[in-house]
């Protein structure tokens, strides 16, 4: 059992700050963010898209990125997310992804669209039908690829997650 930690407004700070910096520095955008456990810092991450040309380079990826390779796990359960921004959903469900127990942020996804970084539109997609939306999704093959999931369901090597 995981003892709940109480919010550590230091931790967020810090990735205001490295936020901030990473502006100033020409890092990528106006995001970061810290992963804590047990009132230590044990990652953190900024916003490098523009700079590895990766979409998927948000702070909050980078972190869980640097949290699981520092803990040897890819459950970041007893840790908590501080972010600069409030989080996009790419960044959400890679933390529910991660396990972690908590997510606290600075600015809100309003104040990232006044800043030009609006995430409504996707959030709106995600209620469509997946054919309906802008970037339209159709299923193929379905009984073809059901073989990669027999395959792990017979696995006595796997790893469930």
């Amino acid at each position: 059992m995981t003892i709940p930690t109480l919010p550590n407004p230091e931790f967020l700070r810090r990735a205001i700050g490295l936020a901030t910096r990473n502006v100033a520095t020409g890092g990528g955008g106006p995001f970061a963010a810290v992963i804590a456990r047990q009132g230590w810092i044990v990652a953190e991450g900024a916003n490098t898209v523009t700079t590895c040309h990766d979409p998927t380079a948000h702070a909050e990826v980078n972190a869980i990125r640097q949290a699981c390779k520092a803990l040897g796990t890819f459950s970041l359960a007893g840790c908590q997310l501080y972010t600069s921004c409030q989080p996009c959903p790419m960044c959400l469900a890679a933390c529910y992804w991660a396990r972690l127990d908590a997510i606290y942020y600075g600015s809100s996804s309003e104040d990232a669209a006044r800043a030009g970084f609006d995430d409504a539109f996707l959030f709106e997609e995600f209620r469509k039908d997946p054919s309906a939306r802008a970037l339209p999704a159709t299923q193929l093959l379905g009984d073809e690829a059901w073989a990669s999931f027999a395959a792990w369901m017979a696995s006595a090597g796997k790893v469930e997650y």
